[in-house]
């Protein structure tokens, strides 16, 4: 007579429950690693929107005789982004059929997706980079007496 042993496969509860710890101590290490990636990639985000704002303004006063897109013209005066997203004579006015006109200059207006706003805050002194705005919670940028644009941060910090 022949004796078959019979072969048993699969893992026993000691394998599995190994196999399911590290797996839990690789998502506790993994995960808040892309927590970190998408918040750096939206602050990316807002400094290429400041890049773009930055240059754009400067060509709006360029093209109009050194007036910022405000409803006065100052840089302290009330943002205007129609100014910047659509088609504006010397004056910054909408041109009639035929007159000159510059402009576009943006597609849209900018939306800081750190703070789901497009609101333009003045900041009668100089910002200091990484330090408080000193703008609302609505504010998604800055703009200094000289001209330049900044972005802030979701807790309300200047972005360069």
């Amino acid at each position: 007579m022949k004796a078959y042993r019979s072969i048993k496969r699969g893992f026993t509860l000691v394998e599995i429950l190994i196999v399911v710890i590290i797996l839990g101590i690789l998502a506790a290490i993994v995960i808040p690693q892309f927590t970190n990636a998408s918040t750096e990639a939206r602050e990316n985000s807002v400094r290429s929107q400041v890049q773009t704002l930055r240059s754009q303004v400067e060509l709006y006063k360029l093209q109009h005789a050194d007036a910022y897109p405000t409803a006065n013209g100052l840089v302290s005066g009330a943002w205007d982004w129609t100014r910047l997203t659509g088609v504006t004579e010397l004056d910054g006015t909408t041109p009639e059929a035929g007159e000159t006109s510059f402009g576009p200059y943006l597609q849209q207006t900018p939306v800081n997706q750190l703070r789901n706003a497009t609101a333009m805050f003045y900041s009668a002194a100089e910002v200091v980079i990484g330090g408080a705005s000193g703008g609302a919670a609505t504010d998604a940028f800055v703009i200094t007496p000289t001209g330049k644009v900044y972005g802030i941060a979701g807790d309300g910090t200047v972005l360069d």
